[in-house]
């Protein structure tokens, strides 16, 4: 019994600590997520520009003498570059707060805000997205808060069961709202695709790494509220076995008391009346002797209860 009870602990122990661990790793992916910009990548095309004295690659080479169509703006240029040999695939990553894309006329990258970028339709789901993933993140600090003060401070096991179930209501109200979230940023992406300035419109796209953290950080919220519930579950089906086997054996006992109780006053009964019923029925053959034939033998079957 000492060791079931000492396996059961460390089962308890290592549920906690997983529950722990992922809700942990939920936490740092959505943080990460939130303040990045990868959420979505991919190409935009753009015109490139005219080639110069800075500039000779990715350029368009214009026939003729330089200096003079510097010059004289009456010039008229020709190139023979067509169709996408006139334009560059400049690389551009999105997250949530800004929209970067690379600079082709200087070295580096150039971001823009991307609440500026999407349509004025979807500036209000876009907004409701954010207000989402903040409060995914405050709920999973929760959540985290609580799992650890149940792993380390818990003084008694209602305490902890306490803990343990406000713990796992948060967590999963966190992964709903983290779910909605990403859900409506994609939604808001997908329409700034199609109605977004055309400077900016992409040429092809995909989900970025953000945007799977984004969902592997839900998916371990999940899983940290799933084994959270299996723990609370365990606890309260362990308990309330226990505290069965506990009635069930005072029930058993209390019966046994109960019939050790009445046997012992029946002998004692039976012992206290059979001296009195012998004495009287032997004081009553002495006064009239041969009245009652039986009396002898009922007194000894007295004596023998």
């Amino acid at each position: 019994e000492k060791n079931g009870s000492l396996a059961a602990a460390f089962s308890s122990l290592c549920r906690a600590l997983l529950a722990v661990s992922l809700n942990l790793m939920a936490l740092l992916f959505s943080t990460t997520a939130f303040i990045t910009t990868h959420w979505c990548e991919g190409t935009q095309r753009v015109p490139k520009p005219s080639c110069g004295k800075d500039k000779k690659t990715n350029c368009l080479n214009y026939s003729g003498n330089e200096t003079a169509n510097e010059t004289n703006q009456n010039v008229v240029h020709y190139s023979w570059e067509t169709g996408d040999d006139r334009f560059l695939f400049r690389y551009f990553h999105t997250g949530i707060w800004y929209s970067c894309e690379e600079n082709i006329n200087a070295a580096g990258e150039k971001c823009r805000s991307f609440i500026d970028l999407a349509p004025a339709s979807e500036k209000g789901v876009l907004w409701l997205s954010v207000v989402s993933e903040v409060l995914y993140i405050m709920l999973l600090v929760v959540g985290f808060s609580l799992m650890c003060l149940e792993l380390f401070h818990s003084s008694s096991v209602i305490d902890g069961l306490k803990l343990n179930a406000f713990a796992a209501v948060f967590t999963v109200l966190s992964g709903l709202l983290g779910m909605v979230a990403h859900m409506m940023y994609t939604q808001v992406f997908q329409v700034t695709v199609s109605l977004g300035p055309e400077d900016w419109r992409p040429h092809s796209w995909d989900y970025g790494w953000s945007f799977c953290l984004a969902w592997g950080s839900f998916t371990c919220c999940m899983a940290a509220s799933v084994t959270t519930l299996n723990s609370y579950t365990k606890t309260v089906i362990e308990f309330r076995h226990k505290r069965k086997i506990f009635e069930q054996g005072f029930r058993e006992e209390q019966n046994f008391l109960d019939r050790e109780a009445i046997k012992y006053f029946r002998e004692r009964s039976v012992q206290s009346v059979a001296p009195s019923v012998e004495f009287f029925m032997d004081s009553a053959s002495l006064k009239n002797p041969g009245s009652h034939p039986f009396q002898h033998m009922w007194v000894k079957s007295l004596r023998y209860l």
